[in-house]
């Protein structure tokens, strides 16, 4: 399963199962249920779990065990994971249950793939939990199944077994070893990484277009964004190409130089952009290893570390922190552009000043967005401690990570749209053509927020053209026009 898929199935592709590769998933299921046959103890499947890893389990223990298994870890609670991270979740795992290592039924991934497709959406905790892999959101997400637990419908709580009902359809009976699977791995790390990478990607090249029009909106000099003053660095070289392109052609003033937000800002976006392609490489390889423990590898049961999710969550910390590096470069930008030493247009960017205010506090309102955004640069996935009575002594802390590389990417959208507001606003005034290839996106940024020639409530148009970024609807991409 390639991660573009992952993003597809979250944002409400349906699935197909390829018949040829469930005959394999059920013929590799035969030969884990003869392995399990043998008595050998096997890590959760015939025995207890964590601290009783060495109490073994009478056949009538083990006939609930895997039901038991989910039921019992349910310790979280609100607020819940939105529906597409779910979803995702849920590709994630589908992945993990149709690999051969983790021998679960053929029964196992349909019921997951109908439940993908017929909406069916768990309340899985957002945080909340300090286990070593992601026992406590999976048993959410995965007791469900078991008709145990809460759905989330139209945006209200139901009971799972009432959800199973409305679609005709039994709760599923875990097999062996089956519960084990369903709570091993870590698919919500996977799924945060998957998804947040392609989202911080977004607001960076939204960012690029920004950064472009506050440099055409001061008209500040253009020979800082040649691509050979990149050296090696192929990913700079790309954004010095790529904003050079966007301001090429619009009037530049007689400055000997730009202050430093404007000349730096390709550096901090191209750090931004190469962590977040490293996240999704990182991302990547956890799709593609096994992460069932125990896994079946080699004939015979083996336990894993693959709930390990130490890649991904130090590499969304680190996402996290380059996108608080773009954010403060972002907020000086806009201040420089409403100080008419260096726009040469009138300060705080109003016609009329004294009675009007102007886009001061569109400033203020990116300041104090900036105030937490960098306030999540503090890394989540530090901080072990002893669990499980010394049997889970590490923890990664990767949807920590990846809840706060969320909030990052939100803060720094409004903080994209403030800029976008202002350099707009500059470039009205400054009653020039503007670059060709920014005129287009000018206008977009435009019908959302008309220019402020007089005070008025800009919040709710901060929340709109935040909100227009987000979801596309204004398609502000930063690959050139032409």
């Amino acid at each position: 399963m390639e991660p573009d898929l992952v993003r597809r199935i979250a944002e409400g592709a349906q699935v197909r199962l390829d018949a040829g590769l469930m005959a394999s998933v059920a013929a590799q299921r035969s030969r884990v249920l003869t392995a399990l046959s043998a008595g050998e103890p096997v890590y959760g499947v015939n025995t207890g779990a964590g601290r009783f890893a060495g109490t073994k389990l009478t056949a009538r223990q083990q006939a609930d065990h895997q039901s038991r298994l989910l039921v019992g870890r349910s310790v979280g609670g609100p607020p819940w994971l939105p529906e597409r991270d779910v979803r995702a979740l849920f590709a994630v795992r589908l992945r993990g249950l149709l690999s051969p290592e983790t021998g679960a039924s053929a029964e196992a991934a349909r019921f997951l793939v109908e439940r993908l497709n017929d909406g069916f959406v768990p309340a899985v905790p957002r945080g909340g939990f300090g286990s070593a892999g992601e026992i406590i959101p999976l048993s959410h997400a995965f007791q469900t199944f078991l008709g145990v637990g809460t759905v989330l419908a139209g945006g209200a709580e139901l009971p799972a077994a009432e959800a199973l009902a409305q679609r005709g359809v039994r709760p599923y009976r875990p097999g062996p070893k089956e519960g084990m699977t369903f709570l091993q791995g870590s698919p919500m790390a996977t799924a945060h990484a998957l998804l947040r990478a392609a989202e911080g990607a977004h607001v960076v090249d939204l960012q690029l277009v920004a950064c472009a029009m506050t440099i055409d909106a001061m008209g500040a000099p253009r020979a800082g964004y040649r691509p050979e003053l990149a050296g090696p660095d192929e990913v700079l070289a790309d954004v010095l190409r790529e904003v050079g392109e966007l301001v090429k052609g619009s009037v530049v003033r007689d400055l000997v130089q730009a202050p430093v937000s404007v000349r730096v800002g390709p550096q901090a976006l191209a750090h931004a952009r190469r962590t977040l392609r490293e996240l999704d490489a990182a991302a990547s390889r956890m799709l593609a290893a096994p992460t069932d423990s125990p896994a079946f590898v080699g004939g015979e049961f083996v336990s894993t570390a693959g709930f390990h999710a130490a890649e991904p969550g130090l590499r969304m910390d680190a996402a996290t922190a380059a996108l608080a590096h773009v954010g403060e470069v972002s907020v000086q930008r806009m201040h420089r552009l409403l100080d008419g030493r260096f726009s040469g247009l009138p300060d705080q960017l109003t016609p009329d000043q004294g009675p009007q205010a102007g886009l001061t506090v569109v400033h203020k309102r990116a300041v104090g967005e900036l105030h937490a955004l960098r306030r999540l640069a503090t890394p989540a996935t530090l901080g072990t401690l002893d669990t499980s009575a010394g049997q889970e002594d590490v923890q990664a802390f990767a949807c920590a990570a990846g809840e706060e590389l969320r909030t990052a990417i939100d803060l720094l959208l409004t903080i994209t749209a403030c800029e976008l507001m202002i350099a707009h606003q500059a470039h009205v005034l400054r009653d020039k053509p503007g670059a060709p290839a920014l005129r287009e996106r000018y206008r977009r940024v435009g019908e959302l927020v008309p220019p402020a020639l007089e005070d008025r409530p800009l919040g709710p148009e901060i929340t709109a053209l935040a909100a227009a970024l987000r979801s596309r609807r204004a398609d502000l991409s930063a690959r050139p026009a032409g």
